[in-house]
């Protein structure tokens, strides 16, 4: 089906009531894309345009640490990785893609990534997968500071 006209044309001969206003709003609600094809444009849905998403995994993930040399630091809910100029993102992507989900989300510049969490103890299972970081894996209680003539301050 090229057009809405077309659609409405379709399924009201199979008995169905609709109007061009409804065939729009369910156009609109399914996601469907209007796509060119050879014998002229067509509806599909996404997932048919770009394909079906590869499932989860953490081959590539495994990949990129083992060849990518990565320093890992925690700060509260974050944790901060910093690996070769050019590399960030690479990585954030393939954290995206891999099974991990305890994160909220990343955000890469050119060689340092933040992966961010929502709870204390999630940025740990990231830690530990990623070669040196197991050592920041538990946040460090924080120190106190003594001032001369002052109050501690934490």
């Amino acid at each position: 089906m090229g057009s809405q006209r077309e659609l409405v044309e379709a399924l009201t001969s199979q008995g169905f009531g609709v109007t061009q206003a409804t065939v729009s709003r369910d156009i609109t609600e399914l996601g469907l894309l209007k796509v060119p094809r050879a014998d002229g444009p067509t509806y599909a849905a996404p997932e048919d345009v770009a394909g079906a998403p590869a499932a989860p995994s953490d081959d590539r993930l495994r990949r990129i640490l083992a060849d990518v040399p990565v320093r890992v630091g925690r700060s509260g809910l974050i944790l901060v990785l910093t690996g070769t100029p050019g590399t960030a993102s690479v990585v954030a992507q393939a954290i995206d893609e891999s099974t991990l989900r305890e994160q909220e989300g990343t955000l890469a510049g050119d060689n340092t990534l933040l992966v961010l969490f929502a709870d204390e103890a999630a940025p740990g299972t990231l830690a530990r997968s990623i070669p040196g970081g197991a050592g920041v894996a538990r946040p460090q209680p924080a120190m106190t500071h003594r001032h001369p003539g002052g109050p501690s301050r934490t």
